[in-house]
């Protein structure tokens, strides 16, 4: 089952992008490009939600609804 996870995603002064989540405490990615940043975000998750489910803490997270606005990045 998919869920959603709210990401916060904050450029950098010294270059690139730092993402975190008040929906999965401990989520912190850095990447040098937002599609970086979200694609190793999206394995942090992976291994937070992992390892609080081994400590039978599973967290209750935002269903995927059939339709949902997603800001699409690309670069010019």
């Amino acid at each position: 089952m998919e869920r959603l996870i709210k990401l916060h995603v904050e450029a950098l002064d010294e270059g690139g992008y730092v993402a975190t989540s008040d929906d999965v405490q401990g989520l912190v990615a850095q990447g040098r490009t937002v599609q970086e940043t979200l694609q190793i975000a999206q394995d942090v998750a992976r291994r937070l939600l992992e390892a609080q489910s081994e400590r039978s803490q599973p967290l209750t997270l935002q269903p995927v609804e059939s339709s949902f606005d997603y800001p699409l990045v690309i670069s010019s």
